[in-house]
């Protein structure tokens, strides 16, 4: 087993995969990555599983140093990393030796970035992943939902391949202001017509109140006009709008259900941009039919084969 000590964390340096499926009908939350894009990216490079176990670093605050030598990937935001001082750039794999230390220290670009070891790293799986889910004590190193702390090991047992990078025509632009595109909902036809424009054709405002439970958005006040609703289930990236008419994007730990009505969901790939925005950072919603999200995902998926 390789190893990396932990030097420096924060509760917002979380080990994840790409979440639990099939345990929502226990009222248990898919968690996973925020940028699940950048976590197959990292893994992608070094020829692990997509949904491999990752670290997601947020925001900086993290550093490990090599218990022996190291075969690692990064992909997603540049978070300043740097190996005993000498800067080191994401989307691609690189080899950190016995006693080197990798440093993340502040956002330049993004806000999250995932650490990706070969086989992924090493953890229990509860109900069929690692990812960690903090409110709901699930997942992680010893599986009770932890963050990633300062003397904690991790470990991975897998095989290294040769160093190498993201193509530049496949990394995601993360400095782009490309619109979110949304899958309308059931409830979209029940907003007001001047709602329906304003949401589409108005900039949103990431609110500092965000968390991996959900990102508020900040902006013209939306109107319901519907009928009081019974809780339903919730999608990733579902956009509820509660009676404030801010609407709020629900992220990978939200409640499994709820009763505000919504504009749609975000696609995966939309979601994965958001995940990447830092509070304050503008954004505009665009509408989009079912069939071309799924066509353009499709598409994404493809840059893997």
């Amino acid at each position: 087993m390789t190893r990396l000590t932990i030097e420096a964390s924060t509760p917002l340096c979380l080990l994840q995969d790409a979440g639990r499926f099939g345990v929502r009908h226990l009222g248990v939350t898919q968690g996973g990555a925020a940028d699940g894009c950048s976590m197959s990216w990292a893994n992608w490079l070094l020829g692990n599983a997509l949904n491999a176990a990752v670290v997601e670093i947020t925001l900086g605050g993290f550093a490990v140093v090599a218990e022996d030598d190291c075969l690692l990937a990064l992909a997603g935001a540049d978070l300043g990393a740097q190996i005993d001082g000498q800067p080191l750039a994401p989307w691609r794999s690189f080899i950190l030796l016995k006693g080197q230390i990798l440093r993340f220290n502040q956002p330049l670009l993004g806000a999250r970035v995932y650490l990706a070891a070969p086989g992924g790293f090493a953890a229990p799986k509860v109900l069929g992943s690692s990812a960690t889910v903090v409110r709901e004590a699930l997942g992680g190193l010893d599986g009770m939902g932890l963050p990633l702390a300062k003397g904690a090991t991790l470990g991975y047992g897998g095989e290294a391949l040769a160093v190498r990078e993201v193509p530049l025509t496949l990394r995601p632009d993360l400095a782009a202001g490309t619109p979110l595109d949304v899958v309308l909902g059931a409830q979209i036809g029940q907003f007001s017509g001047q709602s329906l424009f304003d949401v589409f054709n108005s900039a949103w405002t990431l609110d500092s109140r965000a968390d991996r439970m959900g990102i508020r958005l900040l902006g013209k006040t939306l109107e319901y006009q519907g009928q009081p609703m019974i809780s339903e289930g919730i999608p990733l990236g579902a956009v509820q709008v509660p009676p404030d008419g801010q609407p709020i994007v629900l992220l990978n730990d939200r409640q499994t259900i709820g009763g505000y009505p919504r504009l749609g969901a975000l696609t995966p790939l939309a979601l994965a941009r958001l995940a990447q925005c830092l509070p304050g950072a503008q954004v505009r919603l665009r509408p989009v039919v079912q069939e071309v999200a799924h066509r353009e995902h499709i598409e994404y998926l493809q840059c893997f084969v």
